[in-house]
């Protein structure tokens, strides 16, 4: 298994990325994204992601995103295929991609919107912190973004400033040293029960 910065030269992959973000929502029946092969051409082309390979065979990626400047960076689109699942792969190109962004933007604070239990795991393991929206970036193209999301309507509602997703905040400044990096995932599904029951409720009023 190799794991390493997209380029040019992974093109090819832009279709079955999409198709397997697509299919992962499907599933999980959670809000993900889609997104469509041009825009993920302009992440694997521009060193903007990191895939990851088995041989020929796409595995797993992730990729870029710069908001307000470079100020905001987020890290998305975090998929892995399902034949590659349960041996570690999402926290490994997670660990890259953290790395990837640091080098590239070090100035910048990097952040995670999510409705994954795991995912939120793997972002406190990496210094991340919960956050209100407010602290995030700002930038309308950002949440834009969400509109292909199922749960949008609930963003809208709360006029942006909670959804299903938590927000997570990596800040290079502090490097987030006052951030536990024991934090159980229960407290995580806690948070995400809260949130079901805030929200779910409501819309079927």
């Amino acid at each position: 298994m190799e794991i390493v910065i997209a380029n040019k030269a992974h093109s090819v992959y832009a279709d079955i990325i999409c198709k397997t973000i697509e299919e992962a929502a499907q599933v999980r029946g959670t809000g993900i994204a889609k997104r469509k092969p041009e825009y993920i051409l302009t992440k694997l082309e521009n060193g903007n992601a990191v895939i990851a390979l088995d041989g020929n065979e796409f595995a797993g990626f992730c990729y870029i995103e710069s908001w307000g400047h470079g100020k905001f960076v987020a890290n998305s689109g975090l998929i892995v295929r399902p034949d590659y699942r349960n041996i570690g792969l999402a926290k490994q190109i997670k660990k890259v991609i953290f790395k990837h962004s640091r080098s590239k933007f070090p100035n910048a604070k990097i952040f995670s919107i999510t409705t994954g239990l795991a995912v939120m795991k793997l972002n406190s393991d990496l210094g991340y912190k919960p956050v209100t929206f407010s602290e995030l970036t700002d930038d309308p193209s950002f949440w834009n973004g969400c509109q292909t999301c199922k749960n949008y309507d609930i963003l809208t509602r709360t006029e942006r400033k909670m959804c299903m997703c938590t927000g997570m905040l990596f800040d290079p400044k502090n490097n987030n040293k006052t951030a536990s990096k024991e934090v159980k995932e229960s407290v995580f599904r806690k948070l995400k029960n809260i949130k079901e029951n805030l929200f779910l409720k409501k819309s079927k009023i």
